[in-house]
């Protein structure tokens, strides 16, 4: 199934939904496009057009990989960062356990293309969503969902509508710890966190296998205070198989971790006492699998442990000068309708002219119109109308979601394959 999904992605016709495609490609399957292997920059691919590096990529996906592995980490990497299913197989390929999804809607697309294992961080109490997991439960004794509760109402709301739908397997749940007063979701104390366990306790439809959490939310985050709240979880589990909580299950799901603090998930974590049932340690990271040239090469913990390795910013943005009105000023064809802005402006990295690349020194973005890019220079740029500017980005979350299919690029510019998006 997971095969048959994806290979029909390739039969797709390329056409006008998909921005940068070369226009002679209209017609084509996007399986036949790739195997003419173009090349980026000369192959007929208009601007403005996002690539992400095949290099970077694999690179970004091996050592996600072998950090989980030493570490004794499960790995379910957050799909919202990409929605791709074809990344969800590769991560799935790389080691991954499964995926995180955050929506009903980001669960289905996962669950078309074959995704047997579904870690859902939010509690779900949508009715309509509850009755098509219990049905895909029902349908397939393989598909594994684990969702937050941090409720006792949202316990209820959940048990109600499964109950309604008649679904015979229970849904797993885990208990949401939140990371401190004031911060996102999950159930601000240990005692709430009991009394939402007897709850679920109580509820025909659900059955609680673990804790969880999200130590990105953990209020003015340091070392000591996000390893303090994980300490926390790991203490909310061992308090709840004390108390019997966990009997009979197979397995004790424990799980945190952002793309900010998975160093600090990984120390506390390695401390998790031996419990009633083996612990599913579980990580969640998601934005590694592109990197970015912003905010995550900001706070990434490989900057905290570079003995274990480094990501690498995979995604490039390729933007053409179209007004040169001044010295001090330029404009490109790109804006926020191509471009991530929500934490940082894209940064320029690269001018390509006649075939020759070289750094963008002089050149800084310092704005963005829906389609334009405002560039300021100065005396030590060359810049010219009709180069192509190599922009790099911040928050792969948002740069994903402007995309609707990616031209995967060699180091050369050959293209080798196109991610599809489902946003």
């Amino acid at each position: 199934m997971v095969l048959d999904a994806l290979a029909r992605l390739t039969e797709e016709r390329v056409d006008h939904r998909f921005k940068g495609l070369p226009p002679d490609a209209e017609g084509l399957t996007v399986g036949e496009l790739a195997a003419q292997r173009r090349n980026l920059f000369t192959g007929g691919f208009t601007t403005p057009v996002l690539a992400l590096s095949a290099e970077r990529l694999e690179h970004n996906l091996r050592l996600m990989e072998t950090y989980a592995a030493r570490h004794g980490l499960a790995f379910a990497p957050h799909g919202k960062t990409s929605m791709a299913p074809q990344l969800f197989q590769r991560q799935i390929e790389h080691g991954a356990w499964g995926i995180t999804l955050a929506v009903p809607h980001q669960v289905r697309v996962a669950r078309a293309f074959g995704v047997q294992r579904v870690f859902l961080a939010n509690e779900l109490v949508d009715a309509a969503a509850l009755r098509w997991v219990a049905a895909q439960l029902d349908a397939d004794p393989e598909f594994r969902f684990v969702c937050y509760v941090d409720s006792v109402r949202g316990v209820g709301l959940m048990d109600a509508a499964l109950t309604a739908s008649g679904a015979s397997r229970p849904v797993d749940v885990v208990v949401e710890l939140a990371a401190g007063e004031g911060a996102r979701t999950g159930v601000r104390t240990e005692a709430e966190c009991a009394a939402v366990a007897d709850a679920v306790a109580g509820a025909r439809g659900l059955r609680l296998v673990g804790v969880a959490g999200y130590e990105g939310e953990v209020p003015r985050a340091d070392p000591e205070r996000v390893h303090a709240w994980l300490r926390r979880l790991v203490s909310l589990a061992v308090d709840f198989d004390k108390a019997g909580r966990f009997s009979g299950l197979d397995e004790i799901v424990v799980s945190a971790g952002g793309s900010a603090w998975f160093d600090a998930v990984a120390d506390v974590f390695a401390g998790i006492p031996e419990l009633s049932a083996p612990v599913l340690k579980l990580l969640r990271s998601g934005a590694y699998v592109s990197h970015d040239d912003g905010h995550y090469r900001k706070l990434t913990p490989f900057n905290r442990v570079p003995e274990e390795g480094a990501l690498e910013p995979a995604f490039r943005l390729w933007t053409q000068v179209v007004s040169r009105p001044s010295d001090g000023q330029a404009f490109t064809n790109a804006g926020k309708r191509d471009a991530a802005h929500d934490l940082d402006l894209p940064f320029a990295q690269v001018v390509r002219r006649d075939g020759g690349e070289r750094p963008a020194t002089g050149i800084s973005v310092t704005g963005l119109s829906d389609q334009h890019a405002w560039l300021r220079t100065t005396g030590e740029a060359d810049l010219e109308v009709g180069d192509w500017v190599g922009l790099g980005l911040s928050h792969p979350c948002t740069s994903f979601d402007k995309w609707v299919l990616i031209p995967v690029a060699e180091a050369d510019g050959t293209v080798v394959d196109y991610i599809r998006t489902f946003f």
